[in-house]
């Protein structure tokens, strides 16, 4: 249940939840309207008046205690002796004081709905339309009412069941999701330290084997352990590198994550972005469109610190050259941060990112501000733009 939604027959969490579920019951609670101008101009006596008003009270109080009911999966045997209580506290008021009263049994029906399990609902529900039904042929004049009380009772009760029906598969869906998110992490923790295990458990293993023969070398052979050290020292390196590229693929950047960052980084800094929708990005290199993140992080960083722009517009297109499809992303501002300074270190490893990846960088002062344009090989991608 969300901080501010109203979970039927689910127990309020917070005050505000409190709130909001006090005035939904409420909303429904003016239909009382009929008893109560029966109290107030049906002319029973001052007795029955008291009665009914004690009545009134007791059973409004009752409904809403198993509207906030505790919501445990031990309270069932609660919800159906609270129905008996409000069926029985019904049918004494009705045949007491008139037809007007059966408009409670809606109440009951709603409630039924709202607090039982399908299973049981769809028994208890037409029984206490029933009950009303009969009643309504007891009391003078009850007849009229039947038709104005008898589908609302059944439709109400009925369409509750759908609403907790569809409350309990919003909750299981939440929860399955969750659990699948604890999955994903649990399988890409175990993923790494695979990886890791592979990656070090052969080097390791060797740097521990010549580290013994260069101790044991030493005194008598201090050449051929010092041959060993070099090969530790070897292999180790080799290992770095390893482990470095494997740290690099698990940090590779994605091109929508960084679209979203850059609106969200743009807006923050007050500067107006136009940022193109999500593309589709199916057959494109991971190497092409990490390239492109990273040039889109670099010059987004440029644009909120150092230019000084109010506006910033991002495009992502395809184009067809004589070396095959090109993604090309542009980044255009019109501030001065950049502009007749030539590259920087960021903007020099930018240009050494894509060039690995098999792409250009162009970034250059325009008569307005500062444009970068990075290109890499799109493979056989689907469209994510147009141009000519």
């Amino acid at each position: 249940m969300s901080g501010t939604g109203v979970g039927i027959g689910q127990r309020p969490e917070t005050r505000k939840q409190l709130m909001v579920k006090m005035l939904w019951t409420g909303i429904w609670l003016v239909y009382l309207s009929a008893p109560v101008s029966d109290l107030l101009h049906g002319g029973h006596s001052v007795v029955a008046v008291v009665l009914g008003w004690l009545g009134l009270a007791c059973f409004v109080a009752w409904y809403l205690a198993l509207l906030f009911r505790t919501g445990r999966r031990n309270a069932q045997e609660f919800v159906l002796g609270s129905l008996a209580v409000l069926s029985a506290e019904s049918t004494v008021l009705v045949l007491t004081l008139g037809r007007e009263w059966l408009v409670l049994f809606v109440y009951v029906s709603i409630a039924s709905g709202a607090a039982l399990p399908l299973r049981l609902a769809r028994l208890t529900i037409p029984a206490v339309s029933a009950v009303m039904a009969g009643l309504a042929l007891v009391v003078a004049d009850g007849t009229d009412y039947i038709g104005a009380l008898l589908i609302p009772a059944l439709l109400g009760g009925f369409a509750m069941t759908g609403v907790r029906e569809l409350i309990r598969t919003t909750i299981e869906l939440r929860e399955a999701r969750a659990r699948v998110a604890q999955l994903a992490a649990n399988e890409e923790r175990l993923r790494l330290a695979r990886d890791l295990h592979d990656l070090l458990g052969h080097s390791l293993s060797l740097i521990t084997l010549k580290s013994e023969l260069a101790g044991r070398m030493l005194p008598a052979h201090p050449d051929k352990a010092a041959q060993q050290v070099a090969d530790i020292e070897q292999v180790s390196r080799q290992a770095l590198v390893d482990v470095r590229e494997a740290v690099t693929g698990y940090r590779r950047p994605r091109l929508a994550a960084e679209l979203a960052g850059a609106q969200v980084a743009l807006t923050a800094a007050g500067v107006t972005a136009a940022i193109p929708a999500e593309p589709d990005l199916t057959g494109v290199p991971e190497d092409s469109e990490a390239a492109l993140a990273w040039a889109l992080r670099e010059a987004i960083t440029n644009v909120v610190r150092h230019s000084g722009a109010r506006r910033c517009t991002v495009e992502l297109l395809r184009r067809q050259t004589l070396d095959g499809p090109m993604l090309e992303l542009a980044v255009e501002d019109d501030g001065s941060g950049g502009s007749g300074k030539g590259h920087g270190n960021g903007l020099t490893g930018l240009t050494e990112r894509l060039e690995k990846a098999g792409g250009t960088l162009e970034a250059t002062g325009t008569r307005h501000g500062f444009r970068l344009v990075a290109r890499v090989p799109a493979g056989a991608a689907a469209d994510v733009g147009s141009a000519p």
